[in-house]
């Protein structure tokens, strides 16, 4: 296919870079031969992705035709024995005869399989591919100068881009590279290069996680710099580095890297409060990015609007992608999905996608809004996972009414910056005690060490503002007050690890809002301080 010839004659690049690139020190002015292999490789990533933008093109004008063909590839990957379309490519056909199933639903009728992301190794690799080359042609657009050589670094193993390139990543001029390295050595070689533009993570918890440990060991990192280990020593660096770090968190970053522009991240679910977070403390006063939105692994939506502060992403109709109606409050659950093209300005769709493995139509949980349109194609924002919603008494407050309502209390706490939070119903923990149903809510913070019982009911009282249903239910003490729990420093950290320890964890690791282990949950419990 084309994109395979694209990226093979991408791949024939590299020898040719190899040759060209020398080892160079950051501060050393650039020879022309590093030069001329800069300019090398912007010129093929900017030819392949003006290539990527006319394809992008042409399916987001003949949306229609672009999902035909991507059903097209699922049937013919589809392994299930008795499938009832006999061949068919007919997508009222499809919706027909194959019903809607949730996640946690597949995953059980497929046995221990990963059913998700479900595209073809074709379609995957394309999707990947192409939310990078037009990410970076984004980036380049809205931000020039931070493709200069030495301008850009990334402080986390993983990525921010969904294929990533790490062959051009020397031949591009970044400070440093993903890969399967310590994070600490990543972060040193980054604090090294004062002259960042781009400081790229794989995801806003991920550099959240990078900033914390920053603060809590920037005086060995400032030693490592001084004493150059590794590398030449740089005192006048440490020094730096020190002066930073005394006066805070906030506006940290720019004060280590004056001339940053841009934070490069990747969105999937549960990244909102860790982008809030950076924003109004070590990150304050900078744009951020993501080239992509995730989800269950796979990418959904392009970002090509480097600019808008909010997310906004392209769905360009491949792979296969249904939109099924959120209708709020409704008694009955629809069943009848929309294709792209039907989709209508204002309204919110949960997303589908289709399993090319087992032909499964599978209900993601992601809830996304419809704020224009790009051709034929929908451009969306990223609203709630209905998965991470909360019901001890079938009041169900979704992700993004609870995080609202928990955004107005901590407004209300003096001096308090929320940095994390997850919510955890009574019932997992055992802590109802003879009382009625509640939420245990546990919280990280900058600014405040102590919750007073004022502060605490602040988060119950907002609540019952947002949720009728759940002022009702307290009003007749059918639920109780939520509790709200105050953690230690490095608590979410610890979290999020044990979440990345799970095989079934995916990738980029989505942060969940509600917890349904106990043992995850008791973690946070062993880490309250107030």
């Amino acid at each position: 296919s084309r994109a395979t010839w694209v990226w093979s004659c991408l791949k024939m690049l590299v020898p040719v870079l190899a040759v060209l690139r020398q080892p160079r020190s950051q501060d050393a002015r650039l020879s022309w031969l590093a030069s001329l292999q800069h300019r090398v490789a912007w010129g093929a990533l900017g030819w392949a992705a003006a290539w990527q933008q006319q394809r992008l093109e042409q399916r987001t004008r003949h949306v229609g035709q672009s999902q035909q063909q991507a059903l097209r590839w699922c049937l013919q990957g589809a392994q299930r024995p008795h499938c009832p379309l006999s061949g068919s490519t007919d997508t009222n056909t499809f919706r027909n005869h194959l019903p809607l199933t949730k996640i946690s639903q597949a995953q059980e009728e497929g046995s221990q399989e990963q059913l998700l992301p479900p595209t073809s190794n074709q379609y995957h690799g394309d999707a990947f591919l192409q939310a990078t080359l037009l990410g970076l042609a984004a980036l380049k657009k809205a931000h020039p100068e931070v493709v200069a050589p030495g301008s850009t670094a990334c402080v986390t193993p993983t990525s921010p881009w969904p294929r990533p390139l790490p062959w051009l990543g020397h031949a591009l001029g970044q400070a440093s590279s993903p890969g399967a390295r310590d994070p600490g050595a990543l972060l040193l070689e980054a604090l090294r290069c004062p002259g960042l533009r781009a400081l790229e993570a794989g995801t806003a918890t991920e550099l959240l996680d990078v900033f914390l440990g920053l603060e809590a060991d920037g005086e060995e990192l400032a030693e490592a710099v001084a004493t150059g280990n590794p590398g030449p020593p740089l005192p006048r660096r440490a020094a730096e580095l020190r002066e930073a770090l005394e006066q805070g968190p906030r506006g940290l970053a720019l004060r280590l890297w004056p001339k940053l522009q841009v934070v490069v991240t990747l969105d999937s679910g549960g990244q909102t409060e860790a982008v809030a977070a950076l924003g109004a403390l070590w990150c304050q006063g900078l744009a951020f990015f993501s080239p992509a939105y995730t989800a269950s692994g796979g990418v959904v939506g392009l970002n090509l609007w480097p600019e808008q502060p909010r997310g906004l992403y392209l769905l360009p109709g491949a792979p296969f992608i249904e939109l099924l109606p959120v209708k709020k409050g409704a008694q009955e659950e629809t069943t009848s999905t929309v294709l792209l093209a039907e989709a209508q300005k204002g309204m919110e769709y949960e997303l589908v996608l289709t399993d090319h493995t087992s032909l499964t139509r599978c209900r993601l949980g992601d809830v996304v809004q419809v704020v224009g349109a790009y051709n034929q194609c929908p451009i969306v924002r990223f609203v709630c996972r209905l998965g991470q919603a909360l019901s001890v008494r079938g009041e169900d407050i979704g992700e993004d009414v609870f995080s609202e309502a928990l955004g107005q209390a901590v407004r209300q706490w003096p001096g308090a910056k929320l940095l994390d939070h997850v919510c955890v119903e009574s019932s997992i923990l055992d802590s109802s005690e003879g009382s009625a149903p509640h939420y245990e809510v546990f919280v990280e913070l900058r600014g405040l060490r102590n919750l007073s019982e004022e502060n605490r009911d602040k988060l119950d009282h907002c609540l019952q503002e947002a949720s009728p249903r759940y002022k009702s239910l307290r009003f007749w003490g059918s639920v109780g007050p939520a509790r709200v729990y105050l953690v230690g420093q490095g608590a979410f950290r610890s979290l999020r690890a044990a979440l990345a320890a799970s095989p079934s964890s995916p990738f980029p690791p989505e942060m969940p809002r509600v917890l349904r282990h106990r043992h995850l949950a008791q973690l946070l419990q062993r880490r309250v301080v107030s």
